[in-house]
């Protein structure tokens, strides 16, 4: 199966809301909603949507 995903690990995000630069550390496919969510270095605690990331 090919990943679909965004972003791809170690790979330099912006997250929208904040503007903050920061890494992806881990993606992981959500099955259910159908989309992938991200953990980022910074933030080792939260999860993020695609929606909620900007490329560099």
């Amino acid at each position: 199966m090919k990943e679909n995903n965004k972003f791809k690990k170690n790979e330099l995000v912006k997250i929208s809301e904040t503007n903050e630069i920061v890494t992806i550390s881990k993606s992981q496919y959500i099955k259910n909603m159908k989309r992938y969510s991200y953990i980022v270095t910074e933030h080792p605690t939260t999860f993020y949507f695609e929606e909620e990331l900007e490329k560099i």
